[in-house]
């Protein structure tokens, strides 16, 4: 830091110069010209632009995992098979054989990917209206779904033999969409059981792949850390992601000197390729303020930061690919995008490909439907801000009680007509019924009816230029009186699922 006196109209001005150095980034917002490995410098980096106007971006967990394809969660079968209390354990005796005779990694050869095509993936996410995409790089079962040089277990030399993290890079930047690389490797010190010599996991020439032998309850040492870091930046030198998300807890890297280098390293990157990246992660891996927090949930209120949600196309916890596995609704999907996007959030929404590299015909199902539905509302969506309410309705508070039966009923919440979540563009108010509203629809907030403590808003009759719905071109019928704004319902749907008023007001004065 230090002082220069300038005179200026007779007066002396000191100004105070430090060498952390600001700039203005592009989405407006200040932003050091570089970050140093502390928390103080690293939270003053920026949400992108980007993300804020996106909202929806699409994931794939694909893996060893997706050749057993066992749930519940199939991500986990590498960690259940060899506990002798689950049913991954038991499925897997019965099927494969002992452990030590068929042990994980004799899943690889079968994990060929032979019908894998990065482009038709990109086509596929762009049709469904993702505004960034990509993969799980690496899942916590120790094996890298790119070229990497910390270990020949990967899908460049084992399996697919093919860089998969390189193809999906070019295929989705190819389209405009930003590139998402999510790592969860954090836990692979405490996945498998190395320690325990029944299993071919203790033995030292499959350490690649199941890590270092240790013993049970020893913390992770080094070099183990020096691996989850260089695995980072080796993605971040070679696929130069937009994205960056972490699944598992960080509680496997301690020493949290690794998670600052990493984010100053990425920062600083972002600064010389003169572009705006994104960092996500769950719990509290980081301070506030840092990145994104993924909460895993539905929040259940209007938040004043932005949050993350990631969930799959898939029912229950599957995430990667699983036999017989449900799907959620269409419908069910779009609700829960309007709803979170109106209360600052954006979705992060997992695909589980099958181990040949396609994609289930339930599941494309389902991104083809968001993505007509986008067609038509996204206007609602991309673009837009949270406003001073995020809605109303029956299922306006839902998600106040217990975390865990919150989780549990999350999906089974029934939207109606009158459950109406709110968005806002420059001087329009989008409106969005998350059922047909039949004849009409009364917007009660509208009329400052419902107001809750600190919150202060009418909209007056004679602030309303027109009022139309998304997808139908006449303006509509309305009318506002003290029970809230009464909007004629137009006689066709223009879609399937939710349905988008569009308000427009008038210039102030």
């Amino acid at each position: 830091m230090f002082k220069k006196s300038i005179v200026l109209g007779g007066l002396l001005i000191v100004v105070i110069m430090t060498a952390g150095l600001l700039t203005s980034c592009k989405n407006g917002s200040v932003a050091e010209e570089s970050y140093e490995p502390n928390w103080r410098s690293l939270k003053n980096y920026p949400i992108p632009q980007w993300v804020k106007d996106g909202k929806f971006g699409i994931y794939t967990h694909w893996g060893i995992y997706s050749v057993p394809a066992l749930g519940p969660d199939g991500t986990w079968y590498p960690y259940y098979m060899y506990r002798e209390d689950s049913k991954q354990h038991k499925h897997h005796i019965e099927t494969y054989g002992p452990l030590s005779e068929f042990g994980y990694k004799e899943f690889i050869p079968m994990f060929k990917a032979e019908k894998f095509d990065a482009d038709e993936w990109a086509e596929l996410f762009e049709k469904a209206g993702a505004k960034f995409a990509g993969p799980v790089a690496e899942h916590h079962d120790g094996f890298a779904m790119w070229d990497t040089k910390y270990s020949e277990w990967n899908a460049a030399k084992m399996g697919p033999k093919r860089d998969i993290v390189g193809e999906l890079e070019k295929a989705i930047k190819k389209r405009n969409m930003k590139f998402v690389t999510t790592f969860h490797h954090s836990t692979n010190w405490y996945k498998f059981p190395v320690w325990d010599e029944r299993f071919d996991c203790s033995d030292p020439k499959y350490s690649g792949l199941y890590g270092q032998i240790h013993e049970r309850g020893e913390d992770p040492n080094k070099e183990y850390l020096d691996e989850w870091y260089g695995k980072i930046i080796e993605v971040i030198d070679k696929y130069d992601p937009d994205f960056i998300w972490f699944d598992s807890p960080l509680d496997g890297i301690r020493k949290d000197v690794y998670q600052k280098n990493f984010l100053a390293y990425y920062y600083n990157k972002s600064i010389e390729n003169d572009k705006e990246v994104l960092v996500a992660y769950k719990v509290h891996d980081f301070p506030p303020g840092v990145g994104i927090t993924d909460i895993g949930g539905i929040k259940h209120k209007l938040t004043y930061h932005m949050w993350l949600r990631d969930t799959s196309v898939d029912e229950g916890s599957g995430w990667s690919y699983v036999k017989d596995i449900g799907f959620k609704s269409v419908n069910t999907l779009v609700d829960n995008l309007v709803d979170l996007v109106s209360k600052n959030g954006f979705l992060l929404l997992n695909v589980g490909p099958k181990p040949d590299g396609t994609i289930t015909e339930e599941a494309k199902k389902c991104l083809l439907g968001i993505g007509e539905w986008l067609k038509v509302n996204g206007e609602a969506i991309y673009g837009t801000t949270a406003w001073i309410r995020h809605g109303e309705g029956p299922a306006y508070e839902f998600g106040t009680g217990n975390y865990l039966d919150f989780r549990k009923k999350m999906y089974d919440i029934q939207y109606t007509a009158q459950d109406i979540r709110f968005t806002v563009k420059d001087n329009i108010i989008y409106a969005i019924c998350l059922d047909w509203p039949i004849n009409e629809v009364t917007i009660k907030f509208m009329a400052g009816v419902g107001l809750m403590h600190g919150e202060a808003f009418r909209l007056y009759e004679s602030e309303i230029e027109s009022i139309k719905m998304l997808g139908v071109d006449e303006e509509l019928e309305w009318t506002m009186t003290e029970e809230g704004l009464t909007i004629k319902t137009p006689e066709k749907k223009p879609c399937e699922h939710a349905f988008t008023f569009k308000i427009e007001r008038k210039p102030a004065w």
